[in-house]
């Protein structure tokens, strides 16, 4: 017998929870294209992307998701041939790389694991062999989505000057903008792509890049294989449907608008802030299951630890059951592994976006009653331990 009938809960780590209010603004008749208030409305989504990714620099809008913003970053700054370091704490950073070496370009991987966190000052040093400069971008995820790892960017920033090195630093934020600080001038950012479906709140379909005046003047150089990722015409709109290449993603719009809407009443501190106690309130409940029992947190250090998704391991317990009691008996869909040796021994929370804590600690007390049905060993009061971290929030 299953007990969820009513609204169902998915803690995956994207596509995120979607509001009412993105989800009923997306639901009216189509707008004029080519006047009036779309056009308005777009250039305010512009103007607060800009300030929740921290930069007076420029910003496009392409129809794609976060492999299509990977593709267009590169497509703008690098040419055939082009070396590019590519450090990787989880398999999005591989699966950028990946799309790097299709398309033409050379990456060297430089792993670092998927628990640990990159090192700065092996990135330096590496940086100060390539004396000729034929590395020409370094490409890093903040978070990723699979490990569950955050990586400290104005570190890596930091070794690239003292490195002396002219590569642009380009920055997958797709897990992080809505969820994790960012500040894309402050901490030296060439190029940042996210997109709409997890901390921005609005369906998959919308990818963002932004980038500096440095990055500009070197895609002003750069041959371009495709007319549609060309940022430039975009930025240089004569006419709206420029900046999208063809029609606008309309309703998408109107759904990042009332997302937007949503944030900036919030005010970015205080998302930032909420997102931060979510996740060490999960980190909680899930140290104390692991005190007498098989799950453990991927990520050791606090501060490696994204505030988005939590990676949730095992020594080869089948999780499986677990996440198949959550959805089929309580309406819990977890987060399958990736990127890991055996996707049953273990599972992901996504904890990103539109939540509150009736959101977060109904889903850890499902997880907790999966484990007691299950007969799962686990250690107990892992529901006080997060409640507590909430309630001194």
């Amino acid at each position: 017998m299953t007990l969820s009938f009513g609204r169902d809960i998915f803690m995956t780590p994207g596509p995120s929870i979607m509001p009412d209010t993105v989800l009923n603004a997306m639901h009216r008749a189509a707008p004029n294209i080519y006047e009036g208030e779309l056009v308005d409305m777009t250039r305010s989504i512009f103007a607060d992307l800009k300030t929740i990714v921290g930069t007076n620099g420029h910003g496009v809008i392409y129809i794609c998701n976060g492999h299509g913003v990977w593709e267009a970053a590169l497509s703008n700054v690098l040419q055939q041939g082009d070396k590019t370091l590519n450090p990787a704490t989880g398999s999005f950073a591989h699966g950028w790389a990946d799309l790097a070496r299709k398309m033409g370009f050379c990456p060297e991987i430089m792993e670092f694991g998927k628990s640990r966190g990159m090192e700065p000052a092996k990135i330096e040093s590496r940086l100060r062999e390539d004396k000729s400069h034929e590395i020409k971008a370094i490409m890093i995820t903040h978070t990723d989505t699979s490990s569950g790892l955050r990586n400290d960017i104005v570190a890596v920033r930091a070794a690239m000057d003292a490195a002396g090195h002219p590569a642009l630093l380009l920055v997958d934020c797709v897990a992080s903008i809505g969820c994790e600080r960012f500040e894309m001038d402050v901490w030296g950012v060439d190029v940042v792509v996210t997109a709409s479906q997890k901390g921005l709140m609005t369906p998959p379909g919308l990818g963002y890049v932004f980038f500096n005046d440095k990055a500009a003047k070197i895609a002003d150089a750069t041959p371009k294989p495709s007319p549609y990722w060309d940022w430039a015409p975009r930025v240089k709109a004569e006419f709206f449907y420029h900046q999208f290449s063809g029609t606008a993603p309309t309703h998408h719009l109107f759904g990042q608008r009332a997302a937007l809407d949503m944030i900036m009443a919030e005010g970015i501190e205080n998302v930032w802030n909420r997102h931060e106690v979510f996740a060490r309130a999960i980190w909680a409940a899930v140290e104390t299951w692991g005190s007498d029992g098989p799950l453990y947190l991927n990520v050791k250090n606090p501060a490696r630890r994204s505030n988005a998704v939590t990676t949730i391991l095992t020594d080869g317990f089948n999780c499986t059951p677990l996440r198949q009691w959550c959805e089929e008996k309580a309406g819990l869909t977890l987060g399958l592994l990736i990127g890991f040796d055996n996707y049953d021994n273990g599972f992901r929370i996504g904890h990103m976006g539109h939540l509150n804590p009736p959101m977060v600690l109904g889903a850890l007390a499902t997880i907790d009653a999966g484990l007691k049905a299950l007969k799962i060993p686990h250690g107990k009061g892992a529901l006080t331990a997060a409640s507590q971290i909430i309630a001194n929030s």
